[in-house]
């Protein structure tokens, strides 16, 4: 015992001499005090959040403001941890100030926040179907729209854009199309304020350059953004009662941070492009077939109006008017700054956005979008009191040619040239509508500004009852207009301002709500009880003024609607929407294993007549962790595994106000000096809503300690009572009556999610994701549906979205006329008995395969997009006639005995070819496979080791949008079909991220 003792002394003495030995290198190195911030990845301060030098007893923790401070030297190592997200390790160098952004610990199920709207729930607890994707994912997109940072990347949740136009519409459906007549599209919620989809636009102002309408997600900012949920199955939708029938879109905007005031800056500079055109003929094949088409209508002198064939034009001229219309690269710019700043018990957020982009078409474009957020959170010091403060207002301003020029890419190749020597635009002698008339001349004009306040007072009252009070304010103001100056016109027609026509639409919306609730959270032994109880009172007004105007003393006065001569008021009206509800949730919790999830809604809508106006919503959520059972315990292969099922009823009211009422309207005849009236609508007080009956069984499992995490679900939903047009007897006056039909529709489908964390090392990280979706649509029951207004759309047993088209059977080899089946057998072919072949333009399946790589400074990710579909194919006008045409139809007949694709070229005189043709554009042979795989994203990222003590984080990044498509479809974007709308833009940029 006595040696061992003298052993240990002898080697203390060693470490004592060896450390005065060095003492004077130790001594040397400088002491420094390093502060910094940390915040999870929404910019919510993490207080408790651990931070040690490597290697070292000295260490530390953040306060609730996320803020800390620790004495390091240069060559110490910072070790930050915290339950639930990544630990981090950042050498200290010479640098002072940290802000610290920790990445949640996706393996970590318990720590994953998600927002379900009134209340929150993590991955492990959650009984509904929730969706997210995090502002990372938006944030590497150089998107306008906060919808097209989702597509590709949730499982049940389809997304179509319409076109590459700033400004643009999209098409959402949540597990798939549940109402034949009502609204098919999600309810929005934006920090807690019910957000319009509905666009206030006239629908004929924009319709020539953005089909369908304008967006209004538009008029928010996506680099504003937090986090999206979207809320699929009835336990996660049925607490919003009727407007949760489609889906709920949960947006939630960025907050404040604590710590030592920070500036963020962010910019970037891109252009976009069109990828892909569609394979027209040159001018020699042009003119092969324009020939040859008169020739089979036996006519040997050309029309005096045949001006590309008859000698009129020239025959060598080259055009690709695809190149010359669509061919130019847009350009955008992006800057954001963003301010945090606050105390231990108040932040701030401060935050700034401007983006401006043009289109790839010739003349002037403009579409700029501008956007401040602010945000302000307050917590009292003894935690009971919280108020959040947010204010979040966008304004756009489009400029647009009046008509997309996708339309005019089939001129012949050898028309004239756009000008003429002098510069001016060249008409050709009359031969031709020059199309750069209206692209310098004609435009669509859209402003708008948003406004969306919310407030956010809790308290608690003991220390598991507490009341909460949200108030929500929603504004937004539009304008477009379609403007005609008499410039378009051919001088020779001699028309001067007094022929510009101009159509001026206004509209405003204001909607608000108040909400207040109370909450109760208690144990006891193992149970966790959670109950919800609150109250929804709504309102929303809109007001349109639509005005067209004739007759400028200029065309500088265009703006001046005062100054024409004739003005019409196309419509002058406002409606008012109210809605109010009471609801409530019961949330037990046994054991952390067993989960019973009750949420209860009772709507009431002034859309209804007084005697339905209320109705009672409902769901059940259950879920059981069977890993928590003792058969599991001794395994190291299934880390988590989960059951959960619910069912339950949501409602819809998407129809117009007042529809249950009598309605008259202008008459267009006057008796004396009044207008007169006539009636619009018959009153129905019966109409009451739809309902949506929602059932899933889900199942998910984490495998080797949750890195490898599946969800696997089966979903039916199905709408009835649908509101739809019934017939009515003609001595009534009308011809159908807006009431409920007891009509039914199925959605039902199967969707698969994976994560998988490949590789989780110290500085490589690879994260896979995956996401499949197989949707069925169907019509089960119409009663009455042969004497209905949807006769000729709607197939028991088939999807909503068909199309009923003739069968084609192919090309006659003697008469080279098309064939199509005749399936009623009489001999002939009928538009109502024989266009039985049925399809659906329903996506087959769809889906995205996403990859996050990052080693030390670099980051990568990438998303690739794929969807099985069916679209309309590339005929859209008869070969032959004075229009170019895809080099495919070059496959055609031409003599007896030929075997081909295309029937015989016709100019049109030919009635049989015409005939024939007509058909076949609505014919199996004419829609086809546009099904796709896209390079959707691709984000590539460094960053800069901090060199400066003013800049804490700087970052250089590149990155694409629509980079790469693999289809068989041979128009130029199979997402869109082929069309006469601009198609998807590929779009490179590159950016800076700056934090000081």
């Amino acid at each position: 015992m006595k040696i061992l003792t003298t052993r240990l002394t002898g080697a203390a003495w060693i470490l004592v001499s060896l450390f005065w030995a060095t003492g004077n290198l130790l001594w040397a190195m400088p002491q420094q005090t390093v502060f910094g911030t940390i915040t999870d990845t929404e910019q919510n301060p993490i207080p408790g959040v651990s931070i040690r030098l490597l290697n070292s007893n000295t260490g530390t923790q953040t306060d609730m403001q996320g803020a800390f401070s620790i004495q390091a030297q240069p060559s110490d190592t910072l070790s930050i941890s915290y339950l639930g997200f990544k630990t981090l390790r950042l050498p200290v160098g010479n640098q002072i100030t940290f802000t610290i952004t920790l990445q949640q610990d996706i393996t970590d199920l318990g720590e994953v926040t998600i927002n379900a709207g009134y209340y929150n729930t993590t991955r492990r607890e959650q009984t509904g179907s929730i969706a997210r994707v995090t502002t990372e994912e938006i944030e590497r997109q150089p998107v306008t729209n906060p919808l097209a940072a989702l597509q590709g990347r949730m499982a049940g949740v389809n997304i179509t854009q319409t076109t590459g136009v700033p400004g643009g519409g999209f098409d959402i459906q949540v597990r798939g199309t549940n109402s034949i007549g009502a609204g098919n599209d999600p309810l929005y919620i934006v920090d807690g304020v019910p957000f319009s989809g509905n666009s206030l636009g006239i629908a004929t102002n924009n319709a020539r350059v953005i089909p369908g309408s304008v967006s209004p997600l538009n008029a928010l900012s996506p680099s504003d953004i937090a986090s999206i949920e979207i809320l699929k199955d009835a336990d996660a939708t049925a607490i919003y009662g009727s407007r949760g029938a489609n889906g709920v879109v949960l947006i939630t905007t960025k907050k404040g941070k604590g710590g030592k005031t920070s500036l963020s800056l962010n910019m970037q500079t891109g252009i976009a492009e069109v990828a892909q055109f569609v394979d027209l003929m040159d001018t020699s094949q042009y003119l092969e077939m324009r020939r040859e088409a008169y020739a089979n209508d036996e006519i040997t002198t050309y029309p005096s109006n045949a001006f590309d064939v008859n000698g009129t034009w020239e025959d060598n001229p080259e055009t690709d008017w695809q190149e010359k219309l669509l061919g130019n690269q847009a350009q955008f710019q992006e800057v954001n700054l963003r301010l945090n700043t606050g105390s231990a018990q108040t932040r701030f957020l401060i935050g700034a956005n401007l983006r401006t982009e043009n289109t790839v078409f010739e003349g002037n474009s403009d579409y700029t979008k501008a956007s401040v957020l602010s945000a302000m959170n307050h917590q009292s010091a003894d935690d009971r009191f919280a108020v959040n403060l947010s204010l979040n207002y966008v304004s756009e301003d489009n400029v647009l040619p009046l008509s997309d020029l996708t339309s005019q890419t089939r001129i012949p190749p050898n028309s004239p040239e756009v000008y003429t020597e002098d510069g001016s635009l060249n008409w050709a002698g009359n031969t031709w509508g020059n199309p750069y008339a209206a692209i310098l001349n004609e435009s669509y004009r859209y402003k708008s500004n948003n406004l969306i306040a919310n407030a956010t007072f809790s308290y608690a009252l003991t220390k598991a009852l507490s009341f909460k009070a949200n108030l929500g304010y929603n504004q937004i103001e539009m304008e477009d207009k379609r403007l005609f100056p008499s410039t378009r016109y051919n001088p020779a027609a001699n028309r001067d301002s007094r022929y510009s026509v101009v159509y001026s639409n206004t509209a405003s919306r204001d909607s608000w709500i108040v909400e207040p609730q109370l909450t109760y959270e208690n144990r006891w032994k193992k149970l966790d009880v959670s109950l919800l109880a609150g109250v929804t009172v709504q309102q929303q007004r809109e007001e349109q003024f639509y005005v067209s105007a004739q007759g400028f003393p200029s065309n500088q006065e265009l703006d001046n609607l005062a100054s024409a001569t004739t003005t019409t008021i196309l419509d002058n009206g406002s409606s008012q929407y109210r809605y109010q509800a009471f609801f409530g949730r019961v949330n037990l919790n046994w054991d952390k294993k067993y989960m019973l999830n009750l949420t209860g809604r009772r709507d009431g809508s002034s859309r209804f007549g007084t005697g339905n106006r209320f109705a009672n919503f409902g769901a059940a959520g259950l879920a059981w962790i069977f890993t928590e059972e003792a058969l599991f315990k001794n395994q190291n292969v299934l880390s988590f595994g989960k059951l959960r099922a619910s069912y339950g009823i949501t409602g819809n009211d998407q129809i117009g106000n007042y529809e249950y009422l009598d309605a008259y309207t202008l008459s267009g005849r006057s008796y004396g000096d009044l207008n007169g009236l006539a009636p619009a609508q018959l009153f129905n007080p019966n109409f009451s809503w739809e309902t949506n009956k929602k059932l899933e069984l889900a199942l998910e499992t984490g495998l080797l300690n949750n890195r490898i995490y599946v969800i696997a679900a089966l979903f039916r939903n199905r709408s009835s009572n649908q509101l739809v047009g019934i017939p009515q007897p003609g001595t009534t006056g009308f011809t159908s009556l807006r009431a409920n039909l007891n009509a039914e529709v199925e959605n039902r489908g199967f969707e698969l999610e994976l994560r998988s964390v490949n590789l989780d090392g110290k500085d490589l990280r690879w994260v896979t994701t995956f996401n499949f979706s197989l949707l069925k649509n169907e019509l089960l029951s119409y009663p009455g549906l042969e004497n209905s207004t949807n006769a000729n759309l709607l197939v028991i047993g088939e999807s909503l979205n068909l199309v009923q088209l003739y069968e084609l059977q192919g090309v006659n080899p003697e008469t080279g006329i098309y064939e199509f089946r005749d399936f009623n057998g009489d001999g002939s072919i009928s538009f109502t008995e024989d266009r039985k072949y049925i399809r659906s333009y329903d996506p087959k399946y769809f889906g995205g395969l996403g990859n996050e790589i990052s080693y030390k400074n670099w980051n990568l990710s990438f998303l690739l997009q794929f969807v099985g579909q069916d679209k309309n194919g590339l005929i859209t006008n008869i070969p032959g006639a004075m229009i170019n045409q895809p080099v495919a139809v070059l496959d055609r007949w031409q003599q007896p005995g030929d075997e081909a694709t295309y029937q015989r070229y016709t100019t049109g005189r030919n009635s049989a070819a015409l005939t024939a043709y007509n058909r076949f554009v609505n014919s199996s042979g004419n829609f086809v496979d546009a099904s796709f795989v896209r390079l959707k994203n691709a984000y590539l990222s460094y960053r800069i080791p901090t060199v400066s003590k003013t800049i804490t984080n700087a970052s250089i990044f590149l990155q694409g949008q629509n980079l790469m498509t693999f289809t068989p479809f041979e128009g130029a974007d199979p997402e869109s079909g082929f069309s006469t709308n601009l198609p998807l833009l590929r779009q490179f940029s590159l950016g800076l991220q700056i934090q000081f």
